[in-house]
């Protein structure tokens, strides 16, 4: 089959459809292309349509590139927390780019991977592709590419940029003992594409791709660069997004109390006032995992400010500490009231 698909390109035909039979396979295809999800220009093919976030994941400034695929005939079913419930054969592709200059995101972008959540019928499967000369091949062991660009302020960065290895995947991702999608939440679809533009659950539900969508009440996760917005809510979307997907019950940090979900209400939960589980260097010798209204005695930030492994955090996705970010959530706890008795000095029991 897909020495056919492959000839028909050759021969100039019309883009392949999507090859949902390899999809279902239990053996990994090699190149991304033999999937049929792009054509040889690298557009979608029919039926891979593109959604974004609200507030997506910081990975060292990637340009990032969402699509979704579901088999003919199938819909994704409402959820009001978590992600949508996706059919068996729904692929969840999200590609990597950097622009030489980040201040002109779309001249000359270089793709980095493509990285694909399969629903095969025993669960999600998460699968990296690489680009290289003749188009992207499957890395399970992850790789590091060098990448270079001009930042936002005109620096030049050079980076290793992690393609992360499945066991990397499979951290992120986990809910239980299962791997799940984290991104397309109610919350986090409910906007226009690109920010503009018709919102998104609505076009779902009216192209017959997502079921059950109640008339009004939706959630909706702030955009956390949008100064619009009140500070505790872009906070939020920011952590929950850039951190819940190990900090919740059933994630990967689990045993360390600390839940930044969307929906997390408990204060200590959030981290105020909350000592670590664990004392060690990633706490900078701070007690709090935040101490409202100082922002430099808390070890929330301390973390997102390194750069060095076993401190950082997230610990996978990035190389550089995201600047714009770390300020958000600075303000957020230099914002808060502080508490009424004195906390104690760095270095005390924890």
């Amino acid at each position: 089959m897909r020495r056919a698909l492959a000839a028909l390109l050759l021969l100039g035909a019309a883009p392949a459809p999507v090859v949902q039979a390899d999809l279902l396979l239990s053996t990994d295809a090699p190149r991304l292309a033999d999937y049929g999800l792009f054509d040889t220009s690298g557009a979608p093919t029919v039926g891979v349509q593109p959604y974004t976030l609200n507030t997506p994941l910081f990975s060292d400034h990637a340009e990032k590139f969402r699509y979704v695929w579901l088999p003919p005939g199938t819909r994704a079913d409402y959820r009001t927390t978590g992600v949508l419930a996706f059919p068996v054969g729904t692929v969840l592709v999200k590609r990597f780019a950097f622009p030489a200059d980040l201040r002109q995101p779309t001249q000359n972008v270089r793709p980095i991977e493509t990285r694909l959540l399969i629903h095969r019928p025993a669960g999600w499967v998460a699968l990296s592709y690489v680009e290289q000369d003749g188009g992207a091949v499957l890395k399970r062991a992850g790789v590091k590419v060098p990448v270079q660009f001009i930042d936002k302020a005109g620096r030049p960065q050079a980076i290793d940029y992690a393609v992360p290895n499945q066991n990397q995947c499979k951290t992120c991702h986990q809910s239980g003992e299962a791997i799940s999608p984290i991104g397309p939440t109610a919350g986090n679809l409910n906007g226009g594409l690109h920010g503009d533009g018709p919102n998104q659950l609505m076009t779902w539900a009216a192209s017959g791709r997502l079921a059950g969508l109640p008339a009004g009440g939706w959630p909706k996760l702030a955009r956390w660069d949008d100064a619009r917005e009140p500070l505790d809510r872009r906070a939020r979307a920011y952590l929950a997004v850039n951190c819940s997907h190990c900090h919740n019950r059933n994630g990967f940090a689990s045993n360390s109390g600390l839940y930044l979900d969307p929906d997390e209400t408990e204060p200590a939960h959030l981290g105020v006032l909350k000592r670590p589980v664990a004392a060690g260097r990633g706490s900078g010798g701070m007690a709090f995992s935040i101490l409202p209204g100082q922002p430099d005695r808390s070890i929330l930030v301390h973390r997102m400010e390194s750069s060095e492994p076993g401190i950082m955090m997230p610990q996978f996705g990035r190389a550089l500490a995201h600047e714009e970010g770390i300020a958000l959530i600075r303000a957020w706890i230099a914002a808060m009231p502080a508490p009424a008795s004195p906390a104690p000095a760095a270095g005390a029991a924890r």
